[in-house]
């Protein structure tokens, strides 16, 4: 286990994940930041079993591979000290047999359970982590619409999809809002649709230490506004009975259950939010957070901590169109 130095948490920061953790809690969470975070990746079942592919990276490279998740045996964790970038050299990742992703960036996806015909809309689609798992879980069968408005990760977004063999996909570069008015125009609707939000990225600190630097409460408050831009746009283009997934990489309320409890009073009755099963643990959302109270089924979403399942921290909930 490799311990490392990490920047101090700005003060006000702190002060949020105090609120939110109980305190033996917190410096559980603050010690795992310490820690560097699980290598994971994801069997691209479009390429190769994870049989084949566990056993191919054992014998290639001496890698440790462990499955984690038993009803998932696509996604891996590898073992061990490995050289930095060894796990983006190796043959079988360049020839996408597998996408590295972390462990808790997977889990938007298998609460959405995308199924073989399916049309289904992501959104926010960059770097394509969660359009090639969609891909890879509809057998590259039904359509999938991989949006992202930024032309340098819509690159790398298309990369990825080549790399990994989709062929399901078509590829936008919209503003996401803008798009799903089109679509409404246009009298096109969704089975699914994926909303991995932009967001302030608190989940993120394990990985990507600038964001103890980028953190900052005013960004907090603009996302809040634009996500619920996103996801008002996305909802009217879904199907009834269709679902709609909304995550974030952040534990933020005002990003994250406030944006699920204002989804439930702007849809009412046409909106009902469905209790998810993940193969870690997760934390109900939570009903209160300052002078907010939220509506009692708003803890049906789920919060993923670092320190529960030694990941990085998410934010999943899930939804229905009733009428």
């Amino acid at each position: 286990m490799t311990i490392r130095k990490i920047p101090e948490m700005k003060p006000e920061f702190k002060q949020r994940m105090q609120e939110l953790l109980p305190e033996k809690e917190f410096e559980e969470y603050k010690k795992i930041l310490k820690q560097l975070p699980v290598k994971s990746i994801r069997c691209n079942l479009l390429k190769i079993t994870p049989e084949n592919l566990k056993e191919q990276l054992e014998k290639n490279y001496r890698w440790e591979i462990s499955q984690p998740w038993k009803d998932y045996p696509e996604v891996m964790i590898v073992e061990g000290n490995l050289q930095p970038g060894e796990l983006g050299r190796a043959l079988e990742h360049l020839l996408g047999y597998y996408y590295i992703q972390e462990l808790a960036s997977m889990l938007p996806i298998i609460a959405l359970k995308p199924n073989p015909s399916e049309r289904i809309l992501d959104l926010c689609a960059a770097p394509g982590s969660k359009t090639t798992q969609i891909a890879s879980e509809m057998k590259n069968t039904g359509t999938i619409i991989a949006n992202e408005p930024n032309l340098g990760r819509i690159k790398i977004l298309a990369s990825n999809l080549e790399r990994c063999g989709v062929t399901n996909t078509i590829l936008t570069r919209s503003d996401g809002i803008k798009l799903c008015r089109k679509f409404k125009e246009e009298g096109i609707k969704f089975d699914k649709i994926l909303v991995d939000a932009p967001c302030s990225g608190e989940g993120t600190l394990r990985s990507s230490p600038k964001t103890y630097f980028m953190w900052n409460p005013r960004t907090i408050k603009s996302l809040s506004k634009l996500q619920k831009k996103l996801f008002s746009s996305a909802f009217e283009i879904l199907k009834t009975e269709g679902e709609i997934i909304y995550s974030t990489c952040t534990h933020a309320p005002e990003e994250n259950e406030a944006i699920v409890d204002w989804a439930l009073e702007e849809f009412k009755e046409r909106i009902e939010i469905q209790k998810i099963v993940l193969p870690i643990k997760a934390r109900e959302g939570v009903e209160k957070w300052h002078d907010k109270e939220y509506r009692e089924n708003v803890k049906h979403s789920c919060r993923i901590y670092p320190q529960d399942n030694n990941t990085e921290g998410f934010f999943v909930s899930k939804f229905r169109k009733v009428k």
